[in-house]
């Protein structure tokens, strides 16, 4: 009876034994850090870093995955070449424009308004002076000059390029040349066609888009749309 009864007890404690162990994590652990990495908090002080600081700055040279380094700089030059030559690499569709019209109204509209006159709430309520229309011949504005201030920003308007991407600004920027070119009474100007858009992407013919207008395709509508694509 009494063997029985170690036996039983003998049962009872390799049981226990086996309960605790866990599969996913070794029973021993000589070295620690192996196993658990060390938790650092953001901008903590450590002497560990090469900067003493846990947030590094990035290596120099090194990009964001999926973005491209802007190729000029922020100076009256590089405002200049970028007005001069930057063109807008998004192909002129009615997606796009109605996009880039959704995001005026979100960024722009408030000091540029809705029209792109200068006549925004924040102008009307003289806390912002001095917003020119688009349509201002001594501004002369381009689709290079326009996403180069979105980019960099410029007196009391802040840079834009933390709040959308690459493509949304240079969908804002279609929109906008379309308000300076209703502004100045231009002619509306034509969706470029889907098949041109096509063969594009396939690299079938080497055309710029922003000069591969088809009469066939309805252009935008003068009045400025809202985000739905509907005229206000």
């Amino acid at each position: 009876m009494k063997n029985i009864f170690k036996i039983a007890v003998l049962f009872i404690a390799f049981g226990s034994m086996i309960s605790c162990q866990d599969d996913n994590k070794p029973n021993y652990q000589y070295m620690p850090n192996m196993y658990e990495s060390v938790g650092y908090e953001t901008y903590g002080k450590y002497e560990v870093f090469p900067e003493g600081y846990e947030a590094l700055k990035p290596a120099e040279g090194s990009v964001m995955r999926g973005w491209l380094p802007y190729d000029y700089e922020n100076t009256i030059e590089g405002k200049a070449s970028a007005k001069a030559n930057l063109k807008n690499p998004l192909p002129y569709t009615e997606e796009n424009y109605v996009k880039g019209n959704e995001l005026y109204n979100i960024y722009c509209s408030i000091c540029h308004g809705v029209k792109g006159d200068g006549k925004g709430t924040l102008a009307k309520r003289e806390k912002i002076l001095g917003v020119p229309a688009y349509n201002d011949a001594g501004r002369a504005i381009t689709e290079g000059s326009v996403y180069h201030v979105m980019y960099y920003g410029i007196n009391s308007m802040g840079s834009y390029a933390s709040q959308m991407t690459e493509d949304e600004l240079w969908m804002v920027d279609h929109y906008v040349m379309g308000l300076k070119d209703a502004l100045g009474g231009k002619p509306e100007r034509a969706f470029t066609a889907a098949e041109i858009i096509e063969e594009m992407t396939e690299g079938k013919i080497d055309t710029d888009l922003n000069e591969g207008a088809v009469d066939a395709i309805p252009g935008p509508e003068s009045e400025p749309m809202n985000a739905a694509g509907n005229e206000h």
